[in-house]
């Protein structure tokens, strides 16, 4: 068995219960795992971290925090030949559901420091010339992130997202989007507009449409009018709600909604697009608000090697 290096990079700010190290050391040790850890403290330690240990000659760098977190060290890694392992310690961990990453911390350190797991090559998106892993969008998503506060998503877990998606609905207002998809100018309305790498929304098989891929070397651009989001929502929230109802049967019923708002909504498929909003919409990507007052996004096929489970 080859040992692996792995450098971990935790968040001491994600979840509720951080990361135990006695765990971390004892599940290592079953792989004699040779392993270091770093605490990021501040925006851009973990872009930073993780390229420091890219360099040095990791062969994981497994990062502990949430999307955003996931999305710094993405960007630390793009391009290099050290492998992203992600150990779930946000609220939606919508890229480890993705990808099929375990949400319990034991298992997903065991992916990570396991020789027998699978790396696999996933596309990595930018926006304005920062990394994105899963989705940049303006409008009601934006908004749906920013109001869902640390208090809420403890207490609530993905439902906190759908609360606020439904409290900001009402103040919503529909906006007109300037897109220029590979090159061609479209004019569009609606609520919210979304350039996605991934579409899943943080539970598996729910996702905003069928067919996204994370390596299929395209942008997904979806501009959604406010009463199919409003449906959305609303299903969403009241699929997850049901603990009666089986993993097998709430993904067929996540995959009737999605099938259901891809033939509603607008969409798209490029390499390149750029979105203006008028008037002026709140901006987000992979959790964390930009500051712009329009975006650029466009794909980097295979730019990023994540570890996921063997099979």
């Amino acid at each position: 068995m080859t040992k692996r290096t792995i450098q971990i990079i935790a968040n001491p700010g994600a979840g509720q219960d951080g990361l135990n190290l006695k765990t971390v050391q004892q599940i290592l040790a079953e792989y004699e795992a040779d392993w270091d850890i770093a605490i990021t403290k501040q925006a851009g330690d973990a872009k930073r971290l993780a390229r420091k240990a890219a360099k040095s000659g990791a062969d994981i760098v497994a990062i502990f925090g949430g999307d955003g977190s996931v999305a710094e060290a993405a960007a630390g890694l793009a391009g290099t030949k050290t492998a992203l392992a992600i150990l779930p310690g946000g609220t939606a961990n919508v890229m480890s559901v993705e990808l099929g990453i375990p949400g319990k911390i034991e298992d997903a350190l065991r992916v990570a420091a396991d020789p027998a797991s699978t790396v696999r090559a996933v596309d990595l998106g930018t926006v304005n010339k920062q990394k994105f892993v899963l989705r940049v969008s303006l409008g009601l998503e934006a908004a749906m992130v920013a109001g869902a506060d640390r208090e809420a998503k403890d207490r609530y877990g993905v439902l906190a997202y759908l609360w606020s998606a439904v409290q900001n609905l009402a103040q919503s207002q529909p906006a007109r989007y300037t897109l220029t998809v590979d090159g061609k100018k479209i004019e569009a309305e609606g609520l919210t507009c979304i350039v996605a790498n991934s579409g899943n929304m943080g539970q598996a098989g729910l996702n905003l449409i069928p067919g996204i891929a994370v390596d299929d070397g395209l942008l997904d651009v979806i501009v959604i009018g406010q009463e199919k989001l409003k449906g959305f929502f609303a299903a969403a929230g009241s699929i997850l709600g049901l603990a009666s109802v089986q993993p097998e049967q709430r993904t067929a019923r996540y995959a009737e909604l999605g099938q259901e708002m891809r033939s509603t909504i607008q969409y798209w498929q490029a390499k390149q697009v750029a979105v203006t909003a008028t008037p002026r919409q709140r901006m987000q990507s992979d959790g964390e608000l930009l500051e712009a007052t329009n975006v650029h996004c466009a794909i980097e096929p295979g730019a990023l090697r994540v570890v996921v489970p063997a099979g």
